[in-house]
């Protein structure tokens, strides 16, 4: 596996609020795409309080298109990223605009934009990094395996969407899986 030159730490503000939770808990990477245009936005979307806990939602990794890996929560801390899913799970971000502006909009539903080699070059190296950090992480899962939720769509409520789509079909699954020795998981769909 590749090795990440540098993790750039960048704290949420109100990481401290963040559940904390030991190591041995962790058994899933959750893959996520920001579905966004930039990591500036992203980082905006995150520091967003939504919680009365003063928290919002994040992954713990941003990997822009350039590769750089950035930091907003610490592993010991519990990230709002995938509902169900966060006291066992890591949340990886990759930068891409996936559905944006029109997230449910029925008519735009196709994400097209590719990952990048710097992108998915230094996933595998966090990867790595990442079972070293956690002995019983197993599996990776993507938001929309772990979230199957459909819902009215923006511009025309009587058609239903996927809530989400994300890492989408540009996410090289195949090369992802081989590198990093993970075992994807697969959850019974929701009851409607």
């Amino acid at each position: 596996m590749p090795a990440v030159t540098a993790i750039h730490d960048q704290p949420l503000p109100y990481v401290r609020k963040l559940d904390a939770r030991p190591a041995p808990t962790v058994d899933l990477v959750v893959i996520h795409c920001t579905e966004l245009p930039d990591l500036a936005t992203a980082r905006q979307y995150g520091e967003k309080l939504l919680y009365p806990s003063g928290t919002g939602n994040s992954g713990h990794f941003y990997i822009d298109r350039d590769g750089r890996v950035y930091r907003y929560v610490p592993g010991e801390r519990v990230a709002n990223h995938t509902r169900g899913y966060n006291a066992r799970s890591i949340g990886i971000e990759l930068v891409n605009r996936g559905r944006y502006p029109d997230w449910l909009d029925s008519r735009h539903q196709a994400m097209t934009e590719p990952y990048t080699a710097a992108q998915i070059h230094s996933l595998l190296a966090l990867l790595g990094r990442l079972r070293n950090a956690y002995p019983n992480l197993r599996y990776i899962a993507g938001h929309e395996d772990l979230d199957t939720r459909m819902v009215p769509a923006s511009n025309d409520p009587s058609v239903k969407v996927h809530r989400k789509l994300d890492p989408g079909p540009m996410f090289p699954w195949p090369e992802v899986l081989q590198g990093s020795g993970l075992e994807r998981l697969h959850p019974q769909p929701e009851d409607p």
